[in-house]
């Protein structure tokens, strides 16, 4: 039996846990809080060990992973950088979700030598917004634009925020300050977060507000198409409040003084807005995707496009969010456990594109647990 190690015990880490383990994984989950690794056991149903562990620390993640055929990264995204290293040094095949700031290129070499197949940024997006736009553009003889809308929504609009976050704190409020690259004209460019705002409707959820977000990443270089953006959907009205808050300075990482006491206004944001963030047991998100491909093929103008649309499950009591982004990972870990995926050195998740039949068996994999990526082209 295949053995796979996952590091990070969060909403997503155990949905990719349990869905390892029902792919027939011997299963070992890690994380330092007891109550996150008590719920992935549970999800598990009695299919997934347990492990605490400081994923913090380098020699513990070395240790742990020791006996891994795979191992899964779905930690913070502060923590994803440091735990990709020590995975790659102790020679072992990796799948991370983890979004970390730092540049994973920078580790390629380290996992050729080692003769590991890492792919990073494998979550909804980053991970099937690549995936989709590149297999888009190979669909074309000449791909000429690339657009990704995606957000995580709750599917209950309730006030003043209209939203929740399904993802880590820290992560969303990043969306809003940091600069967002673009590709125009077959060059980056930078444009501030929470810019350029334009209503769209989109099926089953109505009229949504998209707004530039530094999620290419990886596409900036690794597609040579000349136009290529991302951008977050929210309903309308949140970029108007977010803005707001971001020139009060209430994001801001620079320290203040407050009656004498030396405070960051991130953290005290934090600590008043996530609780109302946060979903309730049993609170239904959704997830909405488009991405667009367009170009010629045969000298014929071609538009490939996929969209998605996917909502909590109470049969599972699983968010969309923890679903959509654990399965791409789910999936893409199973195909480099069998060697149906291999390429040594840290892979962007457009690199799955160029290996034949991998996209259609991540699809397949989707539809099988319920989650469609509905296609069309014009």
């Amino acid at each position: 039996m295949a053995r796979a190690t996952v590091l990070g015990a969060g909403m997503v880490g155990s949905m990719i846990a349990a869905d390892l383990a029902s792919q027939g994984f011997s299963v070992t989950v890690a994380d330092r809080s007891e109550g996150n690794l008590a719920k992935a056991v549970a999800r598990g149903a009695g299919k997934v060990t347990a492990a605490r562990a400081d994923l913090s620390d380098a020699s513990a993640i070395r240790s742990l992973v020791s006996g891994s055929d795979v191992v899964v990264g779905a930690l913070s995204s502060r923590l994803g950088f440091a735990a990709l290293g020590a995975v790659i040094d102790a020679g072992k095949h990796y799948c991370d979700i983890s979004f970390m700031a730092e540049d994973f290129q920078e580790l390629d070499a380290r996992a050729r030598e080692r003769g590991v197949t890492v792919v990073t940024d494998c979550g909804v997006a980053p991970g099937m917004s690549h995936i989709l736009s590149a297999h888009g553009a190979r669909m074309l003889d000449d791909c000429r634009e690339i657009e990704i809308y995606v957000g995580g929504l709750p599917r209950e609009r309730r006030w003043p925020f209209d939203y929740k976050a399904g993802f880590a704190p820290s992560d969303v409020i990043e969306e809003y300050v940091r600069p967002a690259r673009l590709v125009e004209h077959g060059r980056v460019v930078v444009r501030p977060a929470l810019s350029e705002p334009e209503l769209m409707d989109f099926e089953g959820v109505g009229t949504l507000e998209a707004f530039n977000t530094d999620g290419l990443r990886s596409l900036t270089t690794t597609l040579p198409v000349p136009f290529m953006k991302e951008k977050t959907l929210r309903y309308p009205g949140h970029i108007e409040l977010m803005r707001v808050m971001r020139e009060t300075g209430l994001f801001s990482q620079d320290e203040i003084d407050v009656g004498g006491v030396r405070v960051r206004p991130l953290d005290v944001t934090s600590a008043l807005l996530f609780p109302k963030w946060t979903y309730q047991p049993g609170e239904a998100d959704l997830t909405v995707m488009r991405v667009t491909a367009a170009g010629t093929r045969g000298g014929v103008p071609v538009t490939h496009r996929w969209d998605m649309l996917d909502f909590y499950d109470p049969r599972t009591d699983a968010t969309s969010m923890s679903r959509t982004t654990a399965f791409p990972c789910a999936i893409v870990a199973g195909l480099i456990a069998s060697g149906k995926f291999r390429r040594p050195g840290v892979n962007p998740p457009e690199r799955l594109a160029e290996a034949p039949g991998v996209v259609s068996e991540i699809l397949a994999g989707h539809e099988a647990r319920g989650v469609h990526y509905r296609y069309r082209a014009s």
